[in-house]
């Protein structure tokens, strides 16, 4: 059995154009055609079956998991789960720190070929200390659940490859690649990046960047082939 799984940060739906086209984001999706995956900065506009979570969860003919992490004069703001899967149960934490924007993740927990598999989808802050704290919370959240298989992934901000919640992960999950996902245009920094334990379950993972994907985001989906 094989699922696909993508992360992809959507930039509230507006391209490299300055256009703002959930369709044009819901065309990438459906070419991902992802089981599961991880979105970030997604506004949370209009009410069903007109909404953008509507538009983005029809895309992929799944369920939309809301995770806003903030409120701004355009609404609702944050991190989306979408899954074909029906999760076995839903949490979000809060990552946030004083004075920073807001932060958070959604921990699913599925049921794939009888196996117990949590994924984590999450967005790190922009400075360095922010994004330690938020990755100790998220390791902790490892300590305290147990599954057969651990996903974790999103856009976490993290330019080096050398830094302490990359190292952390990496000691914790095994080192996974990390293929460039940004600047869309031309991306050769590796924002986006996706963790699968154990790593035998990793087929095969790279970016997506066929049209419109390059003009659609800032960023280009990252996806991965899991084998069960």
């Amino acid at each position: 059995m094989r699922i696909r799984i993508a992360t992809y940060n959507i930039h509230r739906c507006i391209g490299r154009d300055g256009i703002e086209s959930p369709d044009r984001i819901a065309e990438v999706l459906n070419g991902v055609d992802p089981d599961v995956a991880a979105l970030q900065e997604v506004g949370f506009r209009g009410a069903p079956p007109r909404s953008i979570l509507s538009r983005l969860a029809a895309a992929v003919d799944g369920r939309a998991i809301p995770g806003p992490t903030l409120l701004d004069e355009k609404g609702a703001y944050g991190n989306v789960a979408l899954t074909r899967i029906r999760p076995v149960w839903i949490e979000r934490l809060d990552l946030s720190l004083p004075d920073r924007e807001p932060r958070g993740a959604i921990f699913l927990m599925l049921r794939i070929n009888g196996r117990a598999v949590r994924v984590i989808a999450t967005h790190l802050g922009l400075r360095p200390g922010e994004r330690r704290y938020q990755m100790r919370r998220l390791l902790g959240l490892l300590d305290r659940t147990t599954a057969a298989v651990t996903i974790l992934m999103g856009d976490f901000n993290e330019w080096f490859t050398w830094g302490r919640p990359v190292r952390w992960v990496n000691h914790r999950l095994g080192a996974m690649p990390a293929p460039p996902t940004f600047p869309s245009r031309r991306p050769f920094l590796a924002l986006d990046r996706i963790w699968v334990h154990p790593p035998n379950h990793l087929a095969s993972i790279r970016p997506y960047a066929a049209p419109p994907a390059p003009l659609a985001s800032d960023h280009l989906p990252l996806i991965a082939e899991l084998r069960f």
